[in-house]
């Protein structure tokens, strides 16, 4: 006889006198079909910016989601949209915010430029707010050149250890990683004089996210099609910020029983404990539309070793946090 979760931890609570469920996301963790979730915490607030998943014409604005417990979500909608970014058209993609002097500046891509020659790339906004609303910070794209056959998209800040600003950045297969200057308004040579460095690992196709566990370097990547049911999540570990990063293996991927193209990820750590969260799209069984990606959740753990354990991917999500 099999048993669901939610009937097991029902069980659970009945022998060991417990009167509550405990209440769980559910997966999608809200509605709406959205993709590339970069889930952080600012100001005790659970966020998570995703990218509007629809053709790239109508993908002009972006919402954002904000939750106490991870299950109870609050829908901001157009923290920006097009209206607010001169140089920008279309294919708004995978927003990335980072809290820098008391602003919010909030990383982009649009546009989906396929040569030098378009206008277009990654691109800031700040505002006072996680909510917004965006302004745009330079007037300009931040990158809007292809460095190593990178395609300037998908984007994701990363802060150092010592608190210095990385840009980690790539489609076409190719991964960059460029330092920020201080105040954001460009970039500069790291240590080494290298500008635009490559660190693209075996199997990369986009979606590049890293955090710091241990004192090692955690890159984590997407690979496959994004259209496509192969679409997954793979990762490295190295002891510097600029590997070089080994592949290591797969820890998210399809379950054709529940949805498929699982991938292009964030991770959210409790702060000051072990405790890990993977914010990721997928596709629901059954649905053909490329467009068609909800935003879900899952417990993300690691072994005795420090690796990464294989992500079950579940209708339930993740318990509610304690407020």
């Amino acid at each position: 006889m099999r048993y669901t979760l939610s009937a097991i931890l029902l069980i659970w609570g009945l022998f060991s006198g417990c009167t509550h469920q405990l209440r769980y996301s559910g997966n999608p963790v809200f509605p709406g079909w959205y993709a590339d979730p970069e889930g952080i915490i600012y100001n005790e607030m659970y966020w998570i910016f995703p990218t509007y998943s629809a053709p790239y014409e109508e993908q002009v604005f972006m919402d954002a989601f904000s939750s106490k417990d991870l299950t109870n979500w609050e829908k901001h909608p157009r923290i920006i949209d097009t209206g607010a970014v001169s140089w920008a058209d279309k294919a708004m993609w995978a927003p990335s915010v980072i809290k820098r002097d008391g602003n919010y500046f909030l990383f982009f891509g649009a546009n989906d430029i396929q040569s030098d020659e378009e206008t277009g790339g990654i691109g800031i906004a700040v505002a006072e707010k996680p909510e917004g609303p965006y302004r745009d910070y330079l007037g300009k794209p931040l990158i809007d050149k292809f460095h190593n056959g990178a395609q300037p998209i998908d984007q994701f800040v990363f802060e150092d250890a010592d608190g210095r600003l990385y840009l980690i950045y790539g489609g076409w297969r190719h991964c960059n990683i460029v330092k920020l200057k201080d105040d954001l308004t460009g970039v500069e040579p790291s240590e080494d004089g290298t500008l635009f460095r490559e660190i693209t690992p075996d199997g990369y196709v986009e979606g590049p996210f890293m955090f710091i566990r241990n004192d090692k370097y955690y890159f984590m990547w997407s690979e496959g099609g994004w259209t496509g049911p192969d679409y997954s999540v793979a990762y490295a570990i190295s002891e510097s910020l600029f590997g070089p990063f080994e592949r290591i293996g797969k820890i998210l991927q399809q379950d054709p029983s529940i949805a498929t193209g699982a991938g292009h990820h964030s991770v959210i750590r409790i702060p000051g404990t072990d405790n890990y969260y993977i914010v990721y799209h997928r596709r629901p069984m059954g649905q053909k539309d490329r467009n068609a990606r909800e935003v879900c959740i899952e417990k993300m753990e690691f072994d005795e070793n420090g690796l990464i354990k294989a992500v079950t991917i579940t209708k339930e999500g993740v318990p509610a946090r304690p407020e």
